[in-house]
């Protein structure tokens, strides 16, 4: 009897196990249609167990940018002649009465290669100005393969940006964008045309902004870099820098490299600078400089603690400039500037940026630290003249790649002179090419005297006006330890 009873049950759950296994087929069976097997999960959506962000690299489409400005990055060919060396000759008394008396090889001609970017239709181009420094001859290939002869609308070595202009309508352009908005991280196309390899394309993301590397040799320069590791090389210098959307945001201008090629950093002067450089020089010929009038610090541990400032923020300011901008709105010598017309400035290189974009005339706040406590002023900028007014794109004392400064009373009482300027500061231009060092002072310009800085640029504009092919200045003056000195500045 428990032996039937026991079969029973067996048999009840072989019953309950089939039915169980017969409905799940039922509900469960597989399909065919059209050779896809699909299954219940086939209805429920499944995805990779990692967060994606619809920004990241994953989702980014080079292509759109790549084809929206490789056709407006052009090849520049230039063509430029090389000085052989000077050598100095002539009588002691001679010189002292007409100055030294030089002899010159005959230059060579030296051919050079860039990029550049078509920034409007009708055929404006931006490039470096080390590209084009010194020029005899530019063309500019398209990447078509279209020829042009291509001229200077203007260049500034102080931001290393020059503006070339060609004839033809319809071009292709690319857009200006707005660096202020980039972000580190942001992934970025360069432009250009490394090694000569015309229309090559490279992607990185952007490695810091505001970056001062020290390698513009100039009396103001502005460095303000963004810095990328998108690939650039040799050839790449003025060509285009551009986000996803195709719009320019820097200009490629150099490269961190102990080899000369490629090493892992590029950098770029970014489209906020860029479009002031343009903009000036289209309107007036030649960039209208704004000056604050300060000489300034980036803040480290050790200005910190000798001074005993609470941040790293910001630029100390360790001079004011007499009748300057920041003299006249109350910025002192000790004060930190944090902030300019509402954007906070954490380096001198972004301190620079900013002033760098307004004019000679241009009102602006300023935000200060003074004794830990801010302090906000308003400040209206000066030209290098010390006035507001516009500079003319005849007459560019920037070329002379000099700074100057009132001659100083212990020299005058020392030195029993009534009149002169002192040299205060030499970079890259036709000053440094002469020989001339900081600390000279000069007495007379092609034998006129000279009191002020107006007064050297009346005489350098009366050269430069007078349509003789040889355009020198013959400067007379001294040094600072009573030794006499004449050079022969060559203008050409």
């Amino acid at each position: 009897m428990k032996r039937n009873k026991f079969f029973q049950i067996i048999g009840l759950i072989i019953l309950v196990v089939s039915v169980t296994i017969a409905t799940n087929y039922v509900i469960n069976k597989p399909s065919i249609d059209d050779g896809k097997t699909t299954s219940s999960f086939d209805k429920v959506p499944a995805s990779y167990a990692s967060f994606k962000n619809s920004s990241g690299a994953g989702d980014t489409d080079f292509t759109v940018a790549a084809e929206l400005t490789v056709n407006a990055v052009v090849h520049v060919k230039v063509k430029s002649e090389v000085q052989g060396m000077r050598g100095y000759s002539g009588d002691p008394f001679f010189e002292y009465f007409f100055g030294p008396q030089y002899r010159q090889q005959q230059p060579q001609i030296r051919e050079g290669a860039g990029s550049g970017v078509i920034i409007s239709e009708d055929g404006y181009i931006v490039t470096n100005n080390h590209v084009i420094d010194n020029s005899k001859e530019i063309e500019v290939v398209l990447n078509d393969k279209r020829t042009y002869t291509a001229k200077v609308v203007g260049a500034d070595p102080n931001t290393d940006i020059a503006l070339l202009k060609i004839e033809e309508k319809n071009l292709p352009y690319i857009i200006f964008g707005n660096s202020d908005d980039l972000k580190v991280g942001e992934w970025v196309l360069a432009v250009g045309n490394p090694f000569n390899l015309t229309s090559t394309v490279t992607a990185g993301i952007v490695s810091a902004k505001a970056r001062n590397i020290n390698i513009l040799n100039a009396a103001m320069k502005i460095e303000s870099f963004i810095q990328t590791d998108a690939a650039v090389n040799p050839g790449n210098s003025g060509g285009a820098l551009v986000n996803t959307k195709g719009e320019l945001i820097g200009i490629n201008t150099a490269i961190a490299s102990q080899t000369g090629s490629y090493a892992g950093y590029a950098f770029a002067v970014p489209s906020s600078i860029v479009q002031k450089i343009v903009s000036d020089v289209r309107q007036f010929g030649v960039v209208q400089r704004a000056v604050l009038g300060v000489e300034i610090k980036d803040i480290d541990a050790e200005l910190a603690k000798d001074k005993k400032i609470k941040t790293f923020d910001g630029a100390y300011v360790a001079r004011v400039v007499e009748e300057s901008a920041a003299e006249k709105s109350g910025i002192k010598t000790g004060d930190i500037i944090t902030n300019v017309n509402g954007v906070d400035v954490k380096t001198v290189a972004q301190l620079q940026e900013q002033v760098g974009r307004y004019r000679p005339g241009d009102k602006i706040t300023v935000d200060v630290l003074r004794d830990n406590k801010k302090q906000t002023l308003n400040v209206e900028l000066k030209n290098r003249q010390g006035n507001t007014g516009i500079v003319s794109a005849d007459v560019d004392v920037d070329i002379l790649g000099a700074t100057f400064k009132k001659i100083d009373d212990k020299v005058i009482q020392k030195f029993g002179v009534n009149y002169g300027i002192e040299v205060k500061s030499v970079a890259k231009g036709k000053f440094q090419n002469a020989g001339i060092k900081s600390g000279y002072i000069i007495l007379k310009i092609n034998n006129i005297k000279i009191n002020d800085e107006k007064d050297v640029e009346t005489v350098l504009k009366s050269v430069m006006d007078n349509g003789e092919q040889n355009k020198v200045l013959w400067v007379t003056g001294f040094y600072p330890n009573g030794k006499t000195a004449y050079y022969a500045v060559d203008l050409n």
